[in-house]
């Protein structure tokens, strides 16, 4: 060997073995990065701490013993046609219908993100045809199993999707919770407000008959040129204000029996509204368990709206890990199992078994900023879900504070609008007594008529926002749904 055969061969064995020590340090580079990053791929989950205060306002003591989510609506509501009317709403209500067919819809969609993690072997046959270099074609055919773009998730972005499809069909299932919830509460809501019409349309009628009546005696000293023309005018247009107040409660109580049909979602049964009770249950004890004092806000983290929340969260903060797993490279295997021959009619015979094994990975070098796209995408929705938690404990801390707020006012305005009721019909009487005797004069008759009725009707309509107001604090602090 000259000398310079000797120098080129030398150079070349330098430059195969710098090649190799590039390619090895290229490849541990790789690793490296991926290595780091696999372990930050996903970031890790810590609650945000609620925006609301501790504890809700100072309520009157109690002797509660059992949580509002852990009372179920069949021990809560005692009325027996209330629990009918429920029932029927759980098994005929179309948004709950609805909220039950989203549920499904969810599992479904989780079902299919983890059937991406594992491999889906199928049975196949190809042909193919090929011109070769000399002019001529070369043919091939095969028949097996088959594994098709199977991608081996070493980096956790299949895993994290998955994970991501599972907190939103836990989602779902809070939101079902959600509606159900409302669903028994606005059927109660409905039916006390039937309750509530019916109670008026009755005071409205005994009003009615009584004022028929007084315009009757009135008309007849009319006649007898006892009375004057005002007195009369007075007594009818008494009548005609009860006139048209009956006319408006007849019109909403069929108002609200809609409503109550639309909540059941069926017509309901006749037994369900047959013989009303006359006085309504607004007041009955163990309609409502009793709220603890000084309840704290932590009783907002049972409430499924807020727990669905919260599952979204942890969607968006999944949807990062797989955004960033994107940047890493994807390793994809493509195999199949069975026969091969250059002839179809030799496919199936002795000694034509045959395999192939084809993994492909692929590194993203330059894809127009998708990725990135995709990762700065995947943070705001998670800073989004942050905000959307944190409002909905914040809207739920308003619901809770504002309904046991008017529990501890409604019950003393209730009080003194009985009494004051009590104090009216006592004035009515003794001016009724004093009408009689001449020594009062009908104008004050007619005002103690009306106002004896308008504070009745007073009555009435806070008993209804009592009664309500318990259904709301049981809803709000997220009554009606028990594991």
């Amino acid at each position: 060997m000259n000398p310079e055969e000797h120098m080129n061969t030398a150079t070349n064995h330098k430059a195969a073995t710098i090649g190799r020590t590039g390619a090895r340090g290229l490849t541990t580079a790789i690793a490296s990065a991926v290595l780091a990053g696999c372990g930050s791929l996903t970031s890790t989950y810590e609650r945000p701490v609620a925006p609301v205060p501790a504890q809700f306002a100072t309520i009157a003591a109690s002797d509660a013993t059992v949580a509002a989510p852990d009372l179920a609506w069949q021990d809560f509501f005692q009325d027996a046609r209330l629990k009918q009317l429920i029932a029927l709403a759980l098994e005929h209500n179309r948004d709950l219908r609805v909220a039950a067919l989203n549920l499904e819809q969810a599992r479904a969609q989780w079902q299919v993100r983890r059937a991406d993690e594992v491999p889906t072997m199928g049975v196949g046959a190809t042909g193919s045809r090929v011109p070769t270099t000399n002019g001529g074609t070369s043919t091939s055919y095969s028949a097996g199993f088959t594994i098709t773009n199977f991608e081996a998730d070493f980096f956790g972005r299949l895993r994290n999707l998955s994970e991501s499809a599972q907190a939103q069909l836990l989602a779902s299932m809070e939101s079902r919770k959600t509606v159900q919830i409302s669903l028994i509460a606005s059927v109660a809501s409905s039916y006390l407000s039937l309750l509530a019409d019916d109670a008026q349309l009755r005071l409205t009628r005994e009003t009615l008959a009584s004022r028929e009546e007084s315009m009757r005696l009135t008309k007849l000293t009319f006649d007898a040129g006892v009375s004057s023309g005002l007195d009369l005018r007075g007594a009818e247009s008494l009548v005609a204000s009860a006139r048209v107040a009956l006319a408006q409660l007849e019109r909403q109580r069929a108002l609200d029996l809609n409503t109550l049909n639309l909540l059941v979602g069926q017509q309901l049964p006749d037994a369900a509204l047959a013989e009303l009770p006359a006085g309504l249950p607004l007041t009955a004890q163990g309609l409502m368990g009793v709220v603890p004092s000084g309840l704290p806000s932590e009783v907002l983290l049972r409430r499924p709206d807020v727990r669905a929340a919260e599952q979204q969260l942890l969607a968006a903060n999944a949807n990062i890990g797989a955004a960033r797993a994107a940047f890493l490279p994807r390793i994809t295997l493509t195999t199949s199992l069975g026969t091969a021959s250059s002839q179809f009619s030799g496919l199936f015979r002795s000694g034509s078994f045959g395999w192939t094994f084809a993994p492909q990975i692929l590194l993203p070098i330059f894809d127009g900023g998708r990725n990135q796209a995709n990762l700065d995408a995947a943070l705001i929705g998670r800073d989004i879900a942050v905000a959307q938690y944190e409002k909905a404990i914040q809207g739920a801390f308003r619901e809770v504070a504002d309904a046991l707020a008017s529990r501890a006012t409604l019950a003393e305005q209730l009080r003194a609008q009985s009494a004051q009721a009590v104090a009216e019909q006592a004035r009515l009487e003794l001016i009724e007594l004093r009408y009689q005797q001449g020594t009062t004069s009908a104008f004050e008759r007619l005002d103690a008529q009306r106002s004896s009725f308008a504070v009745r009707q007073a009555v009435v309509q806070l008993q209804l926002q009592q009664a309500q107001n318990l259904v709301a604090v049981y809803k709000t602090l997220g009554g009606g749904w028990k594991e």
